[in-house]
């Protein structure tokens, strides 16, 4: 083995040390626990795809995917995200009877990185997919679901800014004419330069109008009363589909009463090609990313089923850095014995177990420093000889 290599890990990779996964598993579990509530199944699907099918209906960028060949040559990826191997499942196995169908998941996937700077190839995500419904009221349950899992998880202080793929979209090619100039002003909302948006917009040979109303984009945020004042800057009929979906999305987001934690951003947009209509991103403090995102796709057409769908994923590293605070309190207990005393001491980790008690059996023999060892634990009772000290 090379020394030069035996401690590195390939580009973006991680290791998860025990005081980490503990925090991990204790989120994942609340927040899963929340999606079962809501009636959410829990779906597996394999760390492996065929690149011609999961691959290619991914929106993740081609040189960020993880190939390799299989034995008979087929090109393989490691699932570059959720959405994508779901539709797969969905369309082959869950939409025969044509009914809605609420899943959930936790899974790792992984995205390949020209440059580390602190961004993981590997990450864990945790979601949802609403499939078959194309009622507003399926995208309103979804976010509030969102909320309600967040919270569960222990976040406070979070938003969740929404805004709609038709909204942007259907503005710049009414003005613009093209898809090309549309998609320089997608990429700079995307990347939230407003600054270069600024400087692009003022670049076009266009009114002094057109110019204002694309420039006024970038102040359609707030609460239910900007969604009105998207009217202003809006001719179409897409575009104007988009803010009656919006605006039918807010009276029932009140109703599910996580108004608190919604704000509106027309200017949202996403590099996710499939998205389709309402999308968001959540973000929470001491985070200058989304910890989450996720909208209306249609993704599963490419499959062969006619259905759509909505969902979120939340990216579980982000969501601890958004939690803050310490290690998690390690309320093990351990049992210290010496060889004449080990049945009694396998009889009472036994009882320990039984109550749900975490409890470390340890032979005194495989021990050099006690004091050190005994400190990582809540409690320690000693087996010693022919007598009990606790």
């Amino acid at each position: 083995m090379s020394r030069l290599f035996m401690f590195e890990k390939p580009l973006g990779m991680r290791d998860t040390l025990p005081s980490l996964y503990e925090k991990k598993h204790r989120v994942r579990t609340q927040m899963a626990d929340t999606m079962r509530e809501w009636g959410y199944e829990f779906i597996e699907t394999p760390t492996l795809e065929y690149y011609e099918t999961v691959g290619a209906a991914s929106a993740i960028n081609d040189a960020q995917l993880f190939k390799l060949l299989d034995k008979d040559g087929h090109t393989l990826v490691l699932r570059p995200d959720m959405t994508a191997p779901i539709a797969r499942v969905a369309a082959s196995k869950l939409l025969d009877d044509n009914l809605p169908v609420r899943l959930a998941y936790t899974a790792n996937v992984f995205r390949a990185q020209q440059r580390e700077g602190g961004r993981p190839a590997e990450f864990e995500q945790i979601g949802i997919e609403f499939i078959n419904d194309q009622t507003v009221s399926c995208d309103a349950e979804v976010i509030a679901l969102l909320i309600s899992s967040l919270k569960q998880a222990g976040l406070t202080e979070f938003q969740v800014s929404i805004g709609h793929a038709e909204f942007a979209q259907d503005l710049f090619m009414q003005i613009l004419g093209t898809n090309g100039r549309a998609t320089s002003l997608r990429k700079f909302l995307y990347e939230k330069n407003y600054v270069g948006y600024r400087d692009q917009v003022n670049s076009f040979q266009l009114s002094t109008i057109d110019k204002q109303r694309l420039l006024k984009l970038l102040q359609l945020r707030g609460n239910g009363e900007v969604i009105g004042n998207a009217l202003d800057i809006i001719e179409n009929d897409k575009g104007k589909q988009a803010i009656l979906e919006l605006q039918e999305l807010w009276e029932i987001i009140k109703d599910y009463g996580v108004e608190e934690h919604v704000k509106f951003d027309l200017s949202i947009v996403s590099h996710m090609s499939y998205y389709s209509g309402i999308l968001y991103e959540v973000y929470a403090g001491n985070v200058g990313f989304p910890i989450g995102n996720g909208g209306r796709y249609s993704l599963i057409e490419k499959f062969g089923k006619k259905a759509t769908a909505t969902g979120f994923a939340v990216r579980v590293d982000m969501l601890l850095e958004a939690l803050g605070g310490g290690l998690v309190e390690d309320t093990t207990n351990c049992i210290l014995f010496s060889p004449e005393r080990r049945k009694e001491a396998f009889e009472l980790a036994q009882k320990r177990h039984e109550q749900g008690i975490k409890t470390v059996l340890q032979d005194i023999n495989g021990v050099k420093d006690l004091d050190a060892f005994t400190k990582k634990f809540a409690d320690t009772t000693y087996l010693i000889g022919g007598r009990k000290d606790d």
